[in-house]
């Protein structure tokens, strides 16, 4: 099963995307929907919002007035603040409900407004974000759903920002043009991406990054941050830090296009213990090939540390199933060499960007009696 975290800011136009994903086979879980019917009369969650801000809230057939409601909410942080927290937990109840009864290999869907506000990002392997710019927002809703303007720039500044959501994204979909082109967008994404990563989930087959080293991306950086919350997230108090790692992780310099992030952990029991965590969160286990520079890294550390014991240097390696964001995730016992390395790779290379050479790994250690390195955090 693939879950895929799907939001925008009122009027983005994610329910064009969300309608899209539903005609290609993915199943919809829509927030809004989810939360208009945790609401409807005779529930516990209308008998609540009653309780918390008064029958003045209710049409006169006893339905939920949400006009009234939004004026009340949507400009007052501690209003805003209760409905959410009466509000969000059932609807993540139903959510659950509604997952739980799909088919092994689904794509979940889930249209969520709020994905980012409620800090739930990091709970998907693929976080998609639809925008707009403003002023197209407070235009669609004035001339679409009847707000007036101020009620419109209202309900905006109540969301996350776009640097926030910026954040977040895996991918970004810009709603700036025609509702056709966020279609063209929508499929072809999930021709690209989506239906891709699905199946190799299904399969165990992880994705293949291409072999040629690429000039330095900036974008790096952040894709590093986003695996490592969704990593953090995903495996809880199992992993004792999660760092991204490899070349990747030095700002400038030019690498392969594949992300490496380093999972600590107690054992390799417990390393073991991942394996279902991970693969919700999209990666698959990996059968590990020595290669010559992990060779060559082990006999170096043997000189500085004396301890040339191969047992050491095990480790239990992931692969990222999304085609669009090749990962390795190595998972690695806290304190081995294999572990200390990795870390200290990264603040070496930081330190001194022009010294990545042949020699790397006994220059790295080299470095690391100099200075006293410790790992940090």
């Amino acid at each position: 099963m693939l879950r895929i975290g799907l939001s925008g800011g009122i009027g983005a136009g994610k329910s064009t995307v969300s309608a899209t994903f539903s005609e290609l086979g993915g199943i919809v879980v829509d927030g809004d929907v989810i939360a208009r019917e945790v609401v409807e009369p005779g529930t516990e969650g209308l008998a609540r919002l009653v309780e918390a801000f008064g029958e003045q809230i209710l049409q006169p057939d006893g339905s939920l007035n949400r006009p009234a409601l939004a004026a009340i909410a949507f400009n007052d942080d501690d209003a805003r603040n209760t409905l959410n927290g009466i509000v969000h937990p059932l609807v993540g109840q139903r959510r659950a409900e509604l997952i739980a009864s799909a088919a092994a290999d689904a794509v979940i869907v889930e249209d969520i407004p709020l994905l980012v506000e409620s800090q739930m990002a990091p709970m998907f392997p693929l976080v998609i974000i639809v925008h707009a710019d403003e002023e197209l927002r407070v235009k669609r809703l004035i001339e679409h759903r009847d707000f007036s303007e101020e009620d419109a720039r209202a309900r905006i500044a109540a969301q996350a920002t776009e640097e926030q959501r910026r954040a977040v994204a895996d991918v970004w979909l810009d709603n700036s043009g025609t509702a056709d082109q966020l279609v063209a967008q929508a499929r072809a994404l999930w021709q690209e991406r989506i239906a891709p990563f699905a199946r190799n989930l299904q399969t165990g087959q992880p994705s293949v990054p291409r072999p040629e080293v690429v000039p330095a991306d900036p974008l790096w950086a952040a894709q590093g941050q986003r695996i490592v919350a969704r990593l953090r997230t995903m495996c809880g108090h199992r992993a004792r830090r999660v760092d991204h790692i490899g070349v990747t992780a030095v700002a400038g310099l030019d690498a392969q296009d594949v992300i490496d992030v380093q999972i600590t952990v107690e054992s390799l029991d417990v390393a073991d213990e991942l394996t279902d965590p991970l693969l919700a969160a999209g990666y698959v286990r990996t059968e590990i090939t020595e290669d010559a520079g992990e060779a060559d890294a082990r006999s170096t550390v043997a000189e500085f540390d004396h301890r040339d014991d191969p047992s050491l240097w095990a480790k239990r390696l992931y692969r990222s199933a999304d085609p669009g964001r090749p990962t390795n995730v190595h998972v690695r016992v806290d304190g081995w060499p294999g572990q200390q390395f990795a870390l200290l790779f990264v603040d070496w290379l930081t330190a001194d960007p022009a010294a990545h050479d042949d020699d790397a790994y006994r220059r790295a250690w080299r470095w690391a009696d100099a200075t006293g390195w410790r790992p940090r955090g």
